[in-house]
């Protein structure tokens, strides 16, 4: 190690970066109490029934974190955008509707960019909740709700950057958008509709939305009596002729025939092979999905078995669909 590195590895206290993080930690811990108080549950019904939208605003630090808390409810069910304040009193206050919800975020209460919207709001009888610090501050004084976390010490050696105050408003404005979520019922399904591009949404669509084959399409599919040159012609229009599913006399699945089960009949049968019965050739027992499966979880199995074609069937085991691996890797989803 040089000496240049030995003087500057010297002004690194790591010890004092542990005490930030168990500070802030200690704070969110804190912040559990606030969850039993009726302000927490009040704020929760509100958002739950909001018809309109909830507006976040915040200055500085907390605005960036209002934006996050924002995005949060956004895409977990509740209709939100962020508010600057700033823009607000230049004419972004025709943004907020009258059955929008308005929470602001400032630690000290007393941020006169937020202070100055209290009257606009209040003429047009907009609901206010606030995230403060003090409970006796102006913001506290004036809304119709307010989540006080108590008045914080920041980490800062300084006592004056945003640190545990941020943290602290990140962490209430996840449990107020989650707890939201889950009063909703909020569902995997929508979630992914919020989601369509991002690996997340991928990773929640289903098999009836990735399967090439749509409701009422003709599928691969042959009757257990059927000869494979039978099967072959019928199937040989099909828009997708990597497997056929073989039903039994009541429609359900018996079992499926791949290319592969078809190299393996003719190494059999020879020339014959095409005059036996797809009974005599199918795969029986095949793995099979529904169509509210997990795509991930299609490709967990295609994995697992080592094949590139699953039956979709529905509850009465007749089937719906065929899905190919590659339906599943167009998506993203590597397993």
């Amino acid at each position: 190690m040089t000496q240049k590195n030995r003087k500057s590895d010297s002004t690194i206290d790591l010890v004092y970066a542990e005490q930030v993080i168990e500070a802030e930690a200690s704070a969110v811990r804190g912040l559990t109490r606030l969850v039993s108080e009726p302000s927490f549950a009040q704020t929760v019904r509100l958002f739950h029934e909001c018809t309109g939208s909830v507006i976040v605003t915040g200055i500085g630090k907390a605005g960036i974190v209002g934006s996050k808390i924002s995005a949060t409810l956004a895409s977990t069910g509740t209709a939100s955008h962020f508010l600057h304040p700033a823009e607000a009193v230049h004419g972004d206050l025709g943004r907020v509707q009258n059955d929008d919800i308005v929470l602001a975020m400032s630690h000290s209460g007393e941020s006169d960019e937020i202070l100055r919207l209290i009257e606009p709001l209040k003429q047009r009888d907009i609901r206010l909740v606030s995230i403060v610090g003090d409970p006796d501050s102006r913001l506290a004084r004036h809304s119709d709700v307010v989540l006080s976390m108590g008045i914080l010490i920041e980490a800062c050696p300084l006592g004056v950057a945003p640190s545990v105050s941020t943290t602290c408003m990140l962490a209430l404005g996840d449990a107020l958008a989650l707890t939201v979520m889950k009063a909703r019922q909020f569902s995997a399904e929508e979630y992914a509709r919020f989601h369509p591009a991002g690996a997340l949404g991928a990773r929640l669509m289903t098999v009836g939305q990735t399967m090439w084959f749509k409701p009422d399409e003709p599928l691969p599919l042959a009757a257990m009596t059927d000869t494979l040159a039978q099967m072959l012609d019928e199937t040989a229009a099909l828009k997708r002729r990597g497997a056929v599913m073989i039903v039994d006399a009541d429609g359900r699945l018996a079992g499926i025939i791949t290319d592969g089960d078809l190299r393996r009949a003719i190494s059999t049968y020879g020339a014959a092979a095409l005059q036996q019965t797809t009974r005599q050739v199918m795969t029986a027992d095949c793995k099979r999905v529904r169509p509210d499966t997990l795509a991930a979880e299609a490709m967990a199995i295609f994995h697992k078995f080592r094949i590139d074609e699953l039956p979709v069937v529905d509850a009465d085991d007749k089937p719906v669909g065929l899905i190919d691996v590659q339906d599943i890797v167009a998506i993203k989803i590597v397993g």
